[in-house]
């Protein structure tokens, strides 16, 4: 801390920092203009329903209400519903009768004046009212994502939140929706905010020492305090980073791919899981020549599960290219599920064992070391058609296979039966939720792309700042002015306008 004598040493400080270049965190305009046009839109889902929601954000949202609603004096009581028939500002033709609310700024989603029209559903109301509230004068239809642009403009919404908010309306799993809900109620933003402060404490201070250390306006020590305040950002930064990819892999589903040789019942399996005919099943080898996918909710986590060809040697040119391609989804997978005919397996179970080593290092040939490299949470070992066995053997067979070291998780089942395919979706959804763990414990997680991107750079900025502490403290201060730039672009602190329509065009009309 600098001490209060220096308070006007520390004002020409911060007339330096502004000064001296484009400052590292800039807010954009936190208030709608007072001019801004009155936007309106369809905000619940398209297409038949009991009932839909219209909304509008903007000055002249309180006209609309009043001519649409038959309001002549005042307006109804903030957040209260009242039921009026909704008539065209023009002809004074009903249209529909339904409930309005009335959202006075700044105490609204937006931030703006907001009318709610809560209408029946049919394609004609809904056409109907959208046109009436066209025809008052300074209103227009919402661009994609429009209400929620406002809010964030308005302060409502941080930019974290904002992208919680789009996961949430997104989010087709239960998990989904946790990590969505955790994410917009600001507990992501929070860290970030947070680390932002204290890179704006180092870079003050480092600013102040190259100012005015010369002059001994500055205490001693202060240099260590950001040492140390930068040592401990990037302890935290490294530790956030490395989660494996757990929360995006739970925003866009695991990738599982189901591998192994010709007609060992991959087909079948990638039936049985979706419960319906996905993929041809045929006795035929190498019936399925390109990848067949579908999108499944296992135990509440998303998964892309994704069927391929059989792994084999092939003089036909078009296997060739599926083989090609289902080493290339192995190579990408999050977990792959090796397909085993228990018919091929011998008796014996240590015989068993290495014919499976074998086959595992036959169907997956970028893997070198056996012994090592099927982690239980990458594969899992999959014995179809086990109601080919004796009772005897079989039992045998799973109890022995599990005892051998070096192989994935064992599962036997039979997708002609449905003999162990609950066993075998609870270890599924075991390694499932290892992979994306849970949305509800610990700190957040990383949820998309460019915050990992953006982290990662702010990183290397801090590590310039290591590097050049003790030899030009210039450009170290710029390292901590780097880092702190990252770290805004993430929570829209700066430069957030070229990254604003990427987030806001996957929103809908409405919202």
């Amino acid at each position: 801390m600098l001490p209060s004598v220096y308070h006007g040493v520390w004002r020409a400080a911060v007339h330096t920092l502004r000064t001296r270049g484009t400052p590292p965190c800039r807010l954009l305009s936190t208030a709608p203009l007072a001019d801004a046009e009155t936007i309106f839109a369809l905000s619940s889902g398209h297409g038949r329903c009991g009932v839909a929601v219209v909304r509008t954000s903007g000055p002249a949202s309180a006209t609309a209400l009043k001519h649409m609603a038959g309001l002549t004096r005042n307006l109804p009581p903030p957040r209260t519903a009242l039921l009026r028939s909704i008539t065209h500002p023009q002809s004074k033709e009903v249209l529909d009768r339904g409930l309005v609310l009335w959202f006075p700024a700044p105490h609204s989603f937006t931030g703006e004046d907001c009318v709610e029209f809560h209408i029946h559903g049919g394609p004609a109301v809904i056409t109907a009212v959208l046109q009436a509230l066209g025809s008052v004068a300074g209103m227009r239809p919402a661009d994609a994502g429009e209400f929620t642009r406002r809010a964030f403009q308005a302060g409502k919404l941080g930019l974290t939140e904002v992208e919680g908010l789009g996961d949430l309306i997104h989010a087709e799993t239960e998990a989904q929706r946790r990590q969505a809900l955790r994410q917009m109620s600001g507990e992501l933003g929070r860290l970030y905010q947070d680390w932002s402060h204290r890179l704006k404490r180092c870079l003050a201070h480092v600013e102040a020492f190259i100012d005015f250390s010369e002059d001994e306006l500055i205490e001693d020590g202060v240099l260590n305090q950001v040492d140390s305040s930068v040592c401990d950002l990037q302890a935290e930064m490294e530790r956030h980073l490395k989660d494996e990819r757990r929360g995006e892999r739970l925003r866009s589903g695991v990738q599982v791919v189901i591998a192994g040789a010709t007609n060992a019942g991959k087909s079948s399996l990638l039936n049985t899981l979706c419960q319906r005919p996905a993929a041809i099943v045929s006795p035929i080898a190498g019936t399925t020549r390109d990848v067949v996918e579908t999108a499944l909710d296992i135990g509440g986590f998303p998964i892309l599960l994704s069927d391929t060809a059989g792994l084999r040697d092939s003089p036909d040119l078009v296997e060739r290219e599926g083989v090609r391609r289902a080493r290339e989804r192995v190579e990408q997978a999050d977990l792959t599920l090796v397909v085993v005919d228990c018919a091929h397996l011998s008796s014996d179970a240590q015989q068993a064992a290495a014919f499976i080593q074998g086959h595992l290092t036959s169907v997956l040939p970028t893997q070198e070391q056996p012994e090592s490299v099927f982690p239980t949470d990458r594969f899992l070992l999959v014995l179809n058609k086990s109601d080919l066995l004796p009772e005897e053997q079989k039992q045998k067979l799973d109890r022995e296979l599990r005892c051998v070291s070096g192989l994935p998780p064992v599962c036997l089942i039979s997708c002609h039966t449905n003999e162990g395919l609950q066993d075998f979706l609870t270890v599924l959804h075991s390694s499932v939720k290892t992979l994306c763990g849970d949305p509800l414990s610990g700190a957040p997680t990383l949820t998309q792309a460019r915050h990992r991107a953006h982290l990662q750079q702010c990183f290397a900025a801090l590590a310039q700042y290591q590097r050049y502490r003790d030899m030009d403290m210039a450009l170290a201060a710029e390292g901590v002015r780097l880092a702190l730039t990252s770290l805004g672009r993430i929570t829209g602190r700066v430069g957030a306008e070229e990254i604003l329509d990427i987030i806001f065009k996957d929103f809908c009309i409405g919202k």
